[in-house]
């Protein structure tokens, strides 16, 4: 039962949702034609073989749309119920047959089909030609039209899709070489400031140790001396740091080689704090809360702001009080540094370049945090940092698209706007490029094909219901008569003289209309012509010769209800 179902529903995924869409299809075309057939004056055993047969078809159009197409063309000749699924099986082989030669083959089959069955149905009307025309305009119409408006959207729609893939493989190809590219800067910039900067503090390191344990020099000379060399050492061990990062694009721990290194972290706050009281600054540290652990980034994002704006306090405050303080909250760490005005003028000219609170801002935001930094009441200057304890970094994704030095474009002039979790850039807006496709190569090209199979569409229908009509037309004098040809016709003559003088009555007009009147004599075949006078509506006046034994045995006029 299972690999029946499998063998069923195909490679296609075949979900519920589906499923449910193609039983209401099937439903709605089961109703349309049990009309057809009820129009058509269609028997009760005729009614359910269209229904089972619309029912089948639908179901496995998905998964044979060859069999069910030619299939359903075969069956609509003798089934009028099932003749309306044909406009869903074409459009349904239209997108699923591949291959251009397969699809052609396919649908020249049915045609084939449908105009050989029509042909052998109607042979005794004598009309073959109008019967082909008819039924080509009518495969055209419902079978064709659709299919090939099918098959359009699905071309267009696996262009799309090759269209994304390709996009998406060209923005990580651009994102590897402006990744290698950033790289080679960034080493270039760690052998410079390895060469420089690090020369420079070694030098500032050796001279400020000979000069600690000069004797000249007071106990106090000597602790500030101290001082000096231990923030040249620190300084030295944030060289290297940065330079690995630079180097290898990640944040390693450097090895320890002093007996006080310089933390990186929450706990490092306390060492710095320390160490501007040692240089005479007027420093409080306070911490509130239960202290809790935090990731490594927003861990040195902390130990980051609270240098920095010590540093500023240092900086455009000198001799001001410093407070620094810790709040651990329910959610997030608050670091928060508060200086007031300054106690006298400054040293001269503050070197700075602008850009300290400007990276915390940056540093903060890539941890999901936020920095403030602004004037307070008084004169003094307050710095607050609030980062979170999570462990998933909330510029994340924005961090992935930034690390590639430059705003990458898409093949469509689209700004890329982000990278999903595992690398992969984040979806454009397709729509405008599904609209770029439908317009073509001008503005109203897509309008102008849409137009043209709609207008196609509509002349084939147009023409299908000319020529109907004009069978109908053409069939009227093969179904009515006068009252004087009625009149003229006696009961005892010949039946191959009355029929002579009579039309064949072979017509859609008359069908049925010798079963509406009186009942028929035992063992006569009759023949029911319409009258030309005017009837009432909903009724026709009926004319009716009944034959047996080569003679004309009775006639009857009455008036049938349509």
């Amino acid at each position: 039962m299972r690999a029946g179902w499998d063998w069923v529903k195909g490679p296609e995924p075949w979900t519920r949702r589906m499923l449910a869409g193609d039983l209401a299809l099937a439903g709605v075309l089961v109703l349309l034609g049990l009309g057809v057939e009820e129009l058509d004056k269609g028997s009760g055993a005729r009614m359910l073989a269209s229904a089972v047969a619309v029912l089948l078809l639908t179901l496995l159009r998905r998964r044979l749309p060859v069999f069910t197409l030619v299939a359903g063309s075969a069956v609509g000749v003798y089934l009028p119920g099932a003749f309306l699924v044909a406009v869903p099986l074409g459009w349904s082989a239209g997108r699923r047959i591949v291959g251009v030669g397969r699809a052609l083959g396919a649908f020249t089959a049915a045609f084939g089909a449908a105009m050989v069955l029509s042909v052998l149905k109607e042979w005794s009307q004598g009309r073959p030609v109008l019967v082909v025309v008819f039924s080509t305009l009518m495969f055209l119409a419902m079978v064709v039209m659709p299919g090939l408006a099918s098959r359009y959207w699905s071309q267009r729609s696996t262009l799309l899709r090759a269209l994304q893939e390709r996009n998406a493989q060209l923005l990580r190809e651009r994102a590897m070489v402006a990744g290698q590219a950033r790289l080679r800067e960034r080493q270039r910039i760690a052998q410079d400031m390895h060469d420089s900067l690090g020369h420079q503090l070694a030098l500032i390191s050796v001279h400020t140790g000979a000069l600690e344990v000069d004797p000249v020099l007071t106990d106090r000379q000597r602790e500030a001396v101290g001082v000096l060399r231990q923030a040249s050492v620190a300084a030295m061990h944030e060289l290297r740091e940065v330079v690995g990062i630079l180097r290898d694009g990640v944040e390693a721990p450097q090895p320890v080689e002093e007996a006080q290194p310089a933390a990186r972290g929450v706990a490092g706050i306390a060492g710095i704090v320390e160490a501007a009281r040692s240089a005479g600054t007027d420093v409080r540290l306070t911490a509130a809360g239960q202290p809790r652990p935090l990731v490594a980034a927003c861990d040195h994002a902390a130990y980051r702001i609270a240098q920095e704006a010590l540093t500023n306090a240092y900086k455009h405050a000198p001799g001001a009080p410093i407070t620094v303080a810790l709040r651990y909250e329910d959610d997030s760490l608050v670091v928060e540094i508060a200086n007031g005005p300054a106690s006298g003028p400054g040293a001269g000219e503050v070197v700075s370049g602008g850009q300290g609170l400007t990276g915390l801002r940056e540093r903060a935001r890539l941890v999901g945090g936020m920095v403030y930094a602004g004037t307070v009441e008084g004169g003094g200057f307050r710095v607050a940092g609030v980062l979170p304890y999570g462990t998933e970094p909330a510029g994340a994704e924005e961090a992935g698209a930034g690390a590639v030095g430059f705003a990458v474009a898409d093949d469509f002039g689209q700004q890329l706007g982000g990278w999903t979790a595992d690398g992969v850039p984040a979806p454009v807006d397709w729509a405008v490029i599904d609209r770029k496709l439908m317009r073509g190569t001008g503005r109203s090209g897509g309008v102008a094909l849409g137009c043209g199979i709609a207008v196609a569409a509509v002349v084939v229908l147009l023409i299908v219901i000319g020529a109907a009509v004009a069978l109908l037309i053409g069939s009227v004098g093969d179904a009515t008569i006068d009252r004087a040809q009625y009149d003229a016709i006696q009961v005892g003559e010949p039946e191959s003289e009355v029929r002579s003088r009579l039309p064949s009555g072979d017509s859609i007009l008359t069908d049925g209309l010798e079963r509406k009147g009186p009942p028929r004599p035992q063992g006569a075949a009759c023949l029911a012509l319409l009258s030309d006078e005017s009837s009432e509506l909903g009724s026709d006046k009926v004319f009716r010769f009944c034959f047996k034994d080569g003679k004309l045995v009775e006639k009857q006029a009455y008036t049938a209800k349509q």
